[in-house]
């Protein structure tokens, strides 16, 4: 399933862009590629939280209202489950011919 993977994707980066917007980080930023190289950090470090609560609360069993609720901040409440390396081999040599 594609749209779990594309909807963490753009929540991560409008999450960055908003808080680097909203708090500036304490900088003053005067150029647009400074600017978004902290967007980035910040929504990569946004993304790894929210994805490690997802990770930890899966393994620990802790509370299912939390995990959701740490996917929902990354756009779908559930992580996109991925189809095994072999399945996906399988079907790059049957588009290849």
């Amino acid at each position: 399933m594609l749209l779990p993977s594309i909807l963490r994707s753009v929540v991560l980066l409008v999450a960055g862009w908003i808080v680097v917007a909203l708090t500036h980080l304490g900088f003053t930023l005067d150029s647009n590629t400074a600017q978004a190289a902290v967007t980035l950090a910040v929504a990569g470090a946004y993304y790894l939280v929210f994805r490690l609560v997802e990770r930890v609360v899966e393994k620990i069993g802790g509370p299912a209202w939390l995990k959701g609720a740490a996917g929902a901040l990354l756009g779908y409440a559930q992580p996109p489950r991925y189809k095994r390396t072999d399945e996906v081999t399988e079907l790059l040599r049957q588009s290849r011919s």
